[in-house]
């Protein structure tokens, strides 16, 4: 079984670096603007990819809630409204894949429906990314399998069991599981980190993280134990409107993050001891004394 996944010339999994996504997901607000602000603080960081969602409104918002009126920053209307003024269509991702060509970084999508996938296909996305929430979907796991292209199965909210049925339609080939707990923001208690090494074990296939907590030093210790692939939410501002913006990062910690990121996988090294050419004027000093006296 693979223990890597090589995505447009970008090794990850074993021996590979961290594939750092920024996940913008609908933090944008349905704003164009504010969609490429991010696409500019992922790319300044040095990320390799940024990721969206994309929903088919009427076919993912349930018909008991589809009329129901709620607050937004554009005053009162229908959930349904609500979801189709947040959502990017054909156009907006014509202007997202233009944008990322030019700034020379991958996007992709987590699709929670078919027509979703068939759209964001267009794109030549490296990935499709099925969400926690569609784990126990069979049906459009089922549909981005049959596309051929690699998948990224997040796990939040799962049993090991809906996990193992998942994975038994999509199969280990070009597949990357990525470990999370579906709670925003996660408190570290509950983020589980060693499941990294679970599933690895498990499955033998490239793992990676998704992160929902506040800060960053939990997310580092996911790359100590093994993630090959990190994603974490990004906002211009944590106080903006969205239901993920409180547990997302700013640009300046996008920054520190994939600064951070970078020196550890340094600092790893490979596990094989070894007497570094810088400690052996250490060495003559130190055990010359230690003979002599």
């Amino acid at each position: 079984m693979p223990d890597c996944i090589i995505i447009k010339g970008k090794k990850i999994g074993l021996g590979g670096p961290t594939y750092i996504v920024g996940e913008i997901g609908l933090n944008h607000n349905g704003d164009m603007e504010i969609a490429k602000k991010l696409i500019d603080a992922a790319v300044r960081a040095g990320c390799d990819a940024v990721k969206f969602q994309k929903r088919t409104p009427a076919l993912c918002v349930p018909r008991d809630q589809q009329n129901v009126r709620r607050e937004t920053p554009w005053g009162i209307m229908t959930y349904l409204e609500y979801r189709h003024r947040v959502e990017f269509g054909q156009e907006e991702y014509e202007e997202i894949d233009r944008y990322c060509k030019e700034k020379q970084i991958q996007w992709f999508a987590s699709c929670w429906d078919k027509e979703s996938i068939d759209l964001i296909g267009q794109f030549d996305p490296p990935f499709y990314k099925i969400s926690s929430a569609n784990l126990t979907d069979r049906d459009l796991i089922s549909h981005a399998r049959a596309t051929g292209r690699p998948i990224i199965l997040s796990t939040g909210m799962s049993t090991m069991d809906q996990i193992r049925e998942a994975v038994d339609v999509l199969g280990t080939e070009n597949l990357l599981i990525t470990h999370c707990t579906s709670t925003y923001p996660c408190k570290p208690e509950e983020l589980n980190l060693l499941m990294i090494q679970s599933l690895k074990r498990e499955f033998n296939c490239p793992v990676g993280y998704s992160g929902h907590e506040v800060g960053l030093s939990t997310t580092y210790a996911a790359v100590v134990l093994g993630a090959c692939c990190v994603e974490r939410h990004i906002t211009l501002d944590r106080a903006m409107w969205g239901s993920d913006q409180a547990a997302s990062i700013e640009p300046g910690g996008l920054v520190r993050m994939v600064r951070d990121i970078r020196l550890i996988e340094r600092a790893l090294g490979d596990g094989v001891k070894q007497v570094y050419e810088s400690e052996l004027p250490v060495m003559k000093r130190l055990r010359h004394l230690r003979k002599g006296a």
